[in-house]
This record gives structure tokens, C-alpha cells and sequence, in this order.
């Protein structure tokens, strides 16, 4: 499931992301080849994803042939997308095969950025960013992940989150369907003091997917913070050092 390449440009607007929002500590989760931390330079960003456990040299490469790859399927599929965002699939191109290339020199130049881990289990202390994104995973893939899979997975992002989560789009990739357990969610992360808003967006190519689901709230939200991996024992280092958590703030 690795991710494509979008663009900073894409992030702004999926994520309805302001210069205010930009100043904040911010995760990319799943970042996969995406060009959001090498875009964000003003940022304390950072991008999390499993696929940066292996062969990084090969990852620029490899979103690279997954652009070019896309760029055929999109123009014989045209019909099949909306194009007020893109305006046309040679600009749809020229945007992602960009993103694709800022990734490569990015993770090169600055791996400390691209940390390898995996919902719903993430290497990083609690509250460790003020602003988690989260694209293209959760909601699109709810024909392969499951409601109790999503459940973990939303709780993460809460837990290493100090201000607030968004997640783009709510709508399945392979249907346009908004997720069906969506409603349900909601109302599960409502109980555990997490307040859910659906926003839309000024950016839509799949149809029907213009809508962010951003989780607010946050501070004391969901019960206990305790950063955990996957065996259950208490992380004793972030491989993050953030300047907040140095300043003790």
C-alpha cells in the first residue's frame, strides 16, 4: 500500500493547511513518497511511514516509475475524476513527478525526517506534535482495514497529537462511498472526549471526496497517554527530539 506522490500543494489544500497551521509541529502519517515535509520548510514536519525501513536509496526511484505509471491511467480514465483542483492530467503529472523527486532529495538530505513505523503502533512520544495528517489510509481503505483496525489507528494519531487530527478524504478509493462505519466512529471517539467535525475542502479529484474529518479536543481526550510498542512496554526514547520537549513545555 504505498503511498503516491503528492504534492505540498495537494496537503494545503486537502487539508485546508494555513501559514498558522504550517508554524505547528506537524506529522505526516502515512507519509509514503509524498513531497509535504520537503515542501514544508518552514515546519517542524515530519513524515512517518513503514516502507522507510527498507531500501531508502530506492524510494525516489521507485515514486518516480509509480508517477509515470499513474499519469497513463489517469489520462485514459480522465472522465472518471474531477479536474477543477488538477485543471488537467499533464498538470496532475507535473505536480506529482515534482513531489516525487522534492521526496527523493529530501529523505537524502534530511533522513532524520522520514521515520520508519506503522499505524497502529508509532515510535513517538506522546503529544509529540501539535497537527497530525493523515491521508489515504484510514477511511480510503475500509474494504481491506477493519472497523477494529481504525479504532487503534485513530486513538495513535490522538495520542501523539497535542492540538488536533485530520484525515482526508472519508470516502472508500475504490468506490467513492463515504466509509460506511464512519457515523460509528465518530460517535466511539465522541465517548472517549474526542470531538469530531466533517469540513469540506477546495480540493476534490476523486468524486465525492472533498471532505476532511478533523478530530479536536484533544488534551486529555481517549483515557490514558501512554506511548507503547507493539508489546506492550513504554517507549524510552522519541527519535524525534522536538524543541518543545527539550524546553520542557
Amino acid at each position: 500500500m504505498f503511498v503516491s506522490s503528492r504534492s505540498f500543494e495537494e496537503y494545503r489544500a486537502m487539508f485546508a493547511l494555513s501559514d498558522r497551521d504550517l508554524s505547528l509541529r506537524i506529522l505526516d502519517c502515512p507519509g509514503g513518497a509524498a513531497g509535504f515535509v520537503a515542501g514544508a520548510r518552514g515546519a517542524d514536519a515530519v513524515a512517518v511511514d513503514p516502507e522507510y525501513a527498507g531500501d531508502r536509496r530506492a524510494l525516489g526511484s521507485l515514486a518516480l516509475r509509480e508517477a509515470e505509471h499513474r499519469h497513463s491511467l489517469v489520462a485514459r480514465g480522465a472522465a472518471d475524476f474531477v479536474w477543477t483542483w488538477f485543471g488537467s492530467p499533464e498538470r496532475y503529472t507535473r505536480l506529482r513527478t515534482r513531489a516525487a523527486r522534492a521526496f527523493a532529495a529530501d529523505l537524502a538530505a534530511r533522513p532524520e525526517r522520514y521515520v520508519a513505523g506503522a499505524l497502529p503502533d508509532l515510535p513517538f512520544a506522546d503529544r509529540s506534535f501539535d497537527l497530525v495528517l493523515s491521508s489515504h489510509l484510514l477511511f480510503s481503505y475500509g474494504a481491506r482495514l477493519d472497523e477494529d483496525f481504525h479504532r487503534c489507528a485513530l486513538l495513535e494519531l490522538v495520542r501523539v497529537a497535542r492540538w488536533q487530527v485530520r484525515l482526508f478524504p472519508v470516502v472508500l478509493h475504490t468506490s467513492g462511498e463515504r466509509y460506511g462505519a464512519l457515523d460509528r466512529l465518530r460517535e466511539w471517539l465522541e465517548g472517549r472526549g474526542v470531538r469530531t467535525r466533517l469540513e469540506r475542502v477546495d480540493y476534490e479529484f476523486q468524486p465525492g471526496g472533498d471532505e476532511m474529518l478533523l478530530l479536536d479536543g484533544l488534551c486529555g481526550a481517549a483515557g490514558p497517554r501512554t506511548s507503547r510498542d507493539g508489546r506492550g512496554r513504554a517507549f524510552g526514547l522519541d527519535p524525534v527530539r522536538w524543541r518543545h520537549l527539550e524546553a520542557g513545555t
